[in-house]
């Protein structure tokens, strides 16, 4: 964290900055829109705090399953707070998770989102498979929230998680890529943007599509979007 400006009108020396958290690569870093005091950061897989940036204290947030399936947690887990109540906190592994106390306590108001393959969420690799990676509420509608995730699903909730629709049949040539994000309208309930990414598979085609009825249809937006030639 540091300073947008100094107040000699200088440049911003690198002693102006100074750590908030434990965040890592890259990962979320989500404050309070209405009280800067609280600020949500992860490392990976799920490790989630909370800061108190008036105290300086940071608290271990992060939601353990007492029993049944083992959490998998994207590297970089979905952090939203609520545009309704700043109070609503919501993270997400292949469940979503919601806390109505700034992270104190954590409800489960979803299944598994993904598709769950068992023989591709195992393996050797460090990176855990069938996660969500994206997660946004609607700013108009509470309880309207959308999830899509590394294996192609794309998820749809209207009333606060009670009941979710998988959507991934009417995206039209869905490559069951994963889903880099599903972002609701600021204008429309209805609408929603959604973009998928075909990089681990060496496809840099663009891939984005826009419903208007909470995703029942979707229309591609890619006809004037150049495909990025691959590395070799």
């Amino acid at each position: 964290k540091g300073p947008s400006t100094m107040k000699n009108g200088g440049p911003i020396p690198f002693e102006a900055w100074y750590r908030v958290g434990n965040c890592g690569d890259g990962f979320y870093s989500v404050v309070d829109p209405t009280d800067s005091r609280w600020l949500y950061n992860e490392g990976q897989f799920g490790v989630i705090g909370r800061v108190d940036q008036v105290t300086g204290q940071t608290r271990n947030i992060q939601y353990r399953r007492a029993q049944g399936d083992p959490l998998r947690w994207n590297w970089n887990a979905p952090i939203v707070v609520s545009p309704h109540n700043p109070q609503v906190i919501y993270h997400a592994a292949q469940i979503v998770v919601r806390s109505s106390d700034r992270g104190d306590t954590w409800t489960e108001i979803s299944p598994d989102l993904s598709v769950n393959d068992p023989a591709r969420r195992g393996g050797s690799g460090n990176i855990q498979y069938g996660t969500i990676t994206s997660l946004d509420e609607s700013p108009i509608v509470p309880g309207l929230m959308w999830a899509g995730t590394d294996d192609g699903n794309v998820q749809v909730t209207r009333d606060g998680g009670r009941t979710w629709t998988n959507v991934r049949d009417t995206v039209p040539a869905h490559p069951g890529y994963w889903v880099s994000r599903v972002a609701p309208s600021f204008h429309d309930p209805a609408v929603a943007y959604l973009t998928m990414t075909g990089y681990r598979h060496d496809d840099f085609r663009p891939f984005v599509w826009k419903t208007a009825d909470y995703g029942q249809t979707w229309t591609p937006m890619t006809a004037t979007l150049p495909t990025e030639a691959g590395i070799n």
